[in-house]
């Protein structure tokens, strides 16, 4: 009988700009973190994400491969990326292939909670707190829902 596998959060294989702030525990692997930006506790950041200058990344985030986040964006509490489109009716199992990218861009800021499917989302957007974002937000607006939905601002 063998005993498990165990692996170490850690922060390895990092390319960091000027003036990063990280709070451990955290997982950062194999990406890139742009200068100011700041990043919680509990959070993983894996291989190949790319995450903008100036952005902050609030605890207990998930920022999985092929997430790509703009500058002077707020990604908050718990907010989720998934990668995987479940297309074949169930989980990839490691079959890349079938993962999507996420393209986030300048001054998005991402409420708590939210789940972040493979989509691009538009400069100056709001996601609302514990929003489901399941299709590409190409105009500036706050959105918010499940499925998220740009919410009208009457006056």
């Amino acid at each position: 009988m063998t005993g498990p596998v165990v692996h170490q959060a850690a922060v390895r294989d990092v390319e960091f700009g000027a003036r990063v702030k990280i709070v451990e525990p955290c997982n950062l692997y194999g990406c890139k973190i742009g200068d100011e930006c700041f990043v919680g506790p509990f959070t993983e950041v894996q291989k190949g994400v790319v995450i903008g200058a100036r952005t902050r990344v609030q605890s207990h985030a998930f920022i999985c491969e092929l997430v790509t986040i703009g500058e002077d964006c707020f990604v908050g509490h718990g907010v989720m990326f998934v990668n995987d489109t479940f297309s074949t009716g169930r989980p990839a199992r490691g079959r890349k292939e079938l993962w999507r990218d996420t393209v986030i861009g300048n001054r998005v800021s991402i409420g708590s909670n939210a789940t972040i499917m493979p989509v691009r989302i538009a400069d100056d957007v709001v996601i609302g707190a514990g929003a489901v974002v399941t299709k590409d937000i190409t105009a500036a607006g706050t959105y918010a829902g499940n499925p998220a939905r740009r919410l009208l601002t009457g006056k």
